[in-house]
């Protein structure tokens, strides 16, 4: 493994799923793989369990981590090609890439998008200047349009429970839209329906309300419905998430507080587990019953975020 941006860069999910596992139950297995090896970690919006966990991660496998907000720390970066720098930017990111890749082994990236412009969005010029210019692996912490040590965490979650439910040998996994107060990103959604497509072992449904339809290039291969009910039917898994419109790029289309999931609403389920990425608006995106239930996996997806990491930059420190 060269990068990790999306699903594309692995060659066998199962295999990795089955690494974060085993680094699970023996973290310190690798400690020496990254001995004096250094991981920067380059924050251009907020995190809490990416960046902690991606800490945890690489200090399992023996390397130095170094978190930088640029944000918050660093000069304003542009990414323009031929930018003429006479306004707010500072630095190009043509000049400061160059010099992190002299710095580091690998480099993480977390990005948001706009939500003003879908073109500049999903060109995702951020993460790939920084893969142009590093001269290292990059890792995708989040991006414009996915999260996917997020939704390799999801994997690792969802294998990890099916052992503890060993009747269901091709479980029905839904996607559900989620009401929020604000527009969000569709990076979570986009990524999970891209890593459960190229899994293959489930029965995969998409369930939101009409002027939420994600890109096509993501959820091919799922079934797309309006109908959250009749997604719920018989349902293995929940996972629930808001995201803003793709084709009326970041609008909010009719609020649809009714989407909210709820205990009732599970029972036409088979009894299914409910996933979040994490944060949550609680009451707003999911009950208090369902979040505080055992059929709530949220705490073990956020806690599989480690793992997910670790088998991520062990794979690529073994490709160096």
């Amino acid at each position: 493994m060269k990068n990790f941006i999306s699903v594309n860069d692995v060659a066998n999910i199962d295999a990795l799923v089955q690494k974060a596992l085993f680094y699970k139950q023996q973290p310190l297995a690798d400690i020496a793989l990254g001995a004096n090896k250094k991981i920067g970690l380059l924050f251009l919006n907020p995190s809490l369990r990416t960046r902690i966990s991606t800490q945890l991660a690489a200090k399992n496998l023996g390397m130095e981590a170094i978190v930088f907000n640029v944000d918050k720390e660093g000069w304003a970066l542009e990414f323009a090609v031929g930018a003429v720098m006479n306004g707010t930017t500072v630095e190009h990111v043509k000049d400061a890439a160059p010099v992190l890749g002299s710095y580091f082994d690998i480099l993480c990236i977390r990005t948001f998008p706009s939500l003003q412009n879908r073109d500049e969005d999903y060109a995702e010029t951020i993460i790939h200047q920084f893969m142009q210019y590093a001269g290292v692996p990059v890792v995708s912490l989040e991006s414009a349009t996915l999260h996917p040590l997020q939704s390799l965490a999801d994997i690792i979650t969802i294998k990890e429970d099916l052992v503890k439910r060993s009747s269901i040998v091709k479980p029905k996994i839904v996607l559900s839209w989620a009401p929020h107060i604000k527009p969000l990103p569709q990076c979570v959604a986009n990524s999970f329906a891209q890593w459960v497509n190229a899994w293959g072992e489930a029965d995969f449904v998409i369930a939101h309300p009409e002027g939420y339809a994600l890109d096509d290039q993501f959820t091919g291969g799922a079934s797309i419905t309006n109908n959250q009910s009749e997604a719920l039917q018989g349902a293995d898994y929940v996972y629930v998430k808001n995201w803003s419109a793709y084709h009326d790029y970041g609008a909010m289309p009719a609020p649809h507080t009714d989407w909210m999931l709820t205990n009732t609403k599970l029972a036409q389920s088979n009894n299914a587990k409910v996933m979040h990425c994490l944060p949550v608006r609680r009451n707003v995106e999911l009950s208090d019953d369902i979040l505080d239930s055992e059929n709530s996996l949220v705490t073990l997806q956020g806690g599989n975020r480690v793992w997910a990491a670790q088998a991520v930059i062990g794979e690529i420190l073994r490709g160096a």
